[in-house]
C-alpha cells in the first residue's frame, strides 16, 4: 500500500512538472519579427519592448532588413516552411501571399475601420479581406525650387494641370538649360509608382480590386503614358539611370526645378532652396491624385503562436501607437486623428494638406498574386515610351494583356 501511494505521488509531481513545463512551452514564445527598411523606428520599439514587459516569457526577435532583400527573405522563409511569426513589408505583397495560404487574414473591427483614411483599407483588402494591419502610409506631391522658376522668369505658383506643368518645365530648359522635371524610369519598383501618381491624376487605374479585372488599356492610361514620355524632352538626361531618391539628390544639385516625392522630402532637402510642394497636376480626364500606398504588418502562418503575432501586430498599429509613428516619422497619418489625440501634426499646416487633401481621388498601390511580374510589366511599359520603343496606344495595350497572367 506504502508502495502504491509513492507510486502515486510520483506520478502526481511527474503530471505537475509535465504540466509546468508544457505551461513554460507556451509562455516561453519567441516571436521572429522582419523589420523591412533597415532598421527598426524608435515609436516601434517602444511597443515591443512594452509588449515583452506584460507578455512573460515572450521574446521578440527583431531583424531589420533592407527593403532590397526583405520581402524576398520572409516570403521565402514562409515557403520553405519556416516561417517567421510576423513581417513589417509592403502591402503589394499581400495578395501573393494570401493566394499561397502563407499569411492569415486580420480582424480589423468597424469602429477602427472608420478611423482610417479613405482608400487605405483597399491596399489591404482581397477576396473581402484584410490581409495585413496597415502600418505607414505615404501619398505624394511635386516640389518646385522656387529659385529656379524665379530664375527662368516665372511666379513660383501651382501648376494646376499637366500642360502647365509642362511649359513651367520647357521654360526652365530653354532659358536656363536645366533639366524642367525629374523623371523616374528606372527599373525599380518607384518608377512604376511614379507612373501610379500621373495615372491616378487623370482618372485611371491599373486593375478593379472588387471585381479583378484589367483596367490599364484605356484612353486615361493612353494620355498618361503620352504625357510621361512628352515629359522626356524636358527631363534629365537618361531617365532610364534613375529612381525617385536620385531624383531627390539632382534637386538638392539644382539640377532639375520640379519632382514628386513624399512628405518626408520637405525635410531631406537643402536647408539653402527656397521650395514649395503643390499637388499633382491634374491630367485632361481627371483631378488632383495621388498613389495611396502601403506598408503593412502580415501575420504569417504556421508559427503556432498565430494569436501572439497578431496581438503584437494589432499594438504596433493601434491608437497612439500608429499616431507616434506617423508623426515622428513624416508620413501621411494613416487615420483620421482628428477625433483620436489633440491638435494633430498635420492639422492647420499648408505643407501637410497638400498630402492630405487628394487622399480621397487617390487610388492604390495595385494588388497581384505576382507583384514582381507587375513591376515588371509597368516598368517596360513605362521605359518603352521614354526610350521611344512604341506608341503609347500599343504599349498600354500589349502590358495590360500581360498582366491578365499575373492577377
Amino acid at each position: 500500500m506504502k508502495m502504491l501511494k509513492k507510486i502515486q505521488r510520483i506520478s502526481l509531481i511527474g503530471a505537475s512538472l509535465f504540466l509546468l513545463m508544457g505551461l513554460f512551452q507556451i509562455q516561453a514564445q519567441e516571436l521572429r519579427f522582419i523589420m523591412c527598411g533597415g532598421e527598426v523606428r524608435a515609436a516601434d520599439q517602444k511597443v515591443i519592448d512594452a509588449f515583452q514587459a506584460s507578455h512573460s516569457g515572450v521574446k521578440v526577435n527583431m531583424e531589420a532588413v533592407p527593403w532590397g532583400t526583405c520581402q524576398d527573405k520572409s516570403m521565402t522563409l514562409a515557403a520553405a516552411g519556416d516561417p517567421v511569426s510576423l513581417s513589417y513589408m509592403g502591402s503589394r505583397t499581400l495578395k501573393q501571399l494570401a493566394k499561397n495560404n502563407l499569411i492569415v487574414s486580420v480582424t480589423i473591427p468597424e469602429a477602427d475601420q472608420a478611423n482610417y483614411q479613405p482608400g487605405i483599407l483597399n491596399t489591404v483588402s482581397y477576396e473581402g479581406k484584410f490581409w495585413g494591419f496597415p502600418h505607414a502610409f505615404s501619398t505624394k506631391a511635386l516640389f518646385i525650387n522656387c529659385g529656379l522658376i524665379e530664375k527662368a522668369g516665372m511666379q513660383c505658383v501651382q501648376p494646376h494641370t499637366w500642360e502647365g506643368m509642362y511649359q513651367m518645365a520647357k521654360t526652365v530648359k530653354d532659358k536656363l538649360g536645366i533639366a524642367g522635371v525629374g523623371l523616374a524610369a528606372k527599373d525599380f519598383d518607384n518608377t512604376m509608382h511614379q507612373f501610379l501618381n500621373y495615372l491616378y491624376s487623370n482618372g485611371g487605374q491599373v486593375i478593379d480590386s472588387k471585381t479583378n479585372k484589367i483596367m490599364l488599356n484605356s484612353p486615361e492610361a493612353v494620355e498618361t503614358l503620352e504625357f510621361y514620355g512628352k515629359l522626356v524632352s524636358v527631363a534629365q538626361e537618361g531617365p532610364t539611370a534613375f529612381e525617385r531618391s536620385q531624383l531627390k539628390d539632382l534637386f538638392n544639385d539644382e539640377k532639375v526645378a520640379m519632382y514628386i516625392d513624399g512628405p518626408w522630402g520637405g525635410g531631406q532637402h537643402k536647408k539653402t532652396l527656397k521650395t514649395i510642394a503643390v499637388p499633382i497636376p491634374s491630367g485632361p480626364s481627371g483631378t488632383n491624385g495621388t498613389l495611396l500606398i502601403t506598408d503593412s504588418l502580415a501575420v504569417f502562418k504556421g508559427t503556432g503562436h498565430e494569436d501572439v503575432a497578431m496581438e503584437l501586430a494589432r499594438a504596433l498599429s493601434s491608437g497612439d501607437a500608429q499616431y507616434d509613428l506617423d508623426s515622428s516619422w513624416g508620413l501621411t497619418p494613416i487615420m483620421k486623428y482628428e477625433g483620436m489625440v489633440a491638435n494633430p501634426y498635420y492639422v492647420n499646416s499648408s505643407y501637410w494638406s497638400v498630402f492630405v487633401e487628394p487622399i480621397g481621388s487617390g487610388g492604390p498601390e495595385p494588388l497581384f498574386v505576382e507583384y514582381k511580374s507587375l513591376q515588371t510589366v509597368m516598368n517596360s511599359m513605362i521605359q518603352g515610351i521614354v526610350l521611344g520603343e512604341g506608341s503609347a496606344k500599343n504599349l498600354v495595350a500589349t502590358a495590360a494583356q500581360k498582366l491578365e497572367e499575373f492577377k
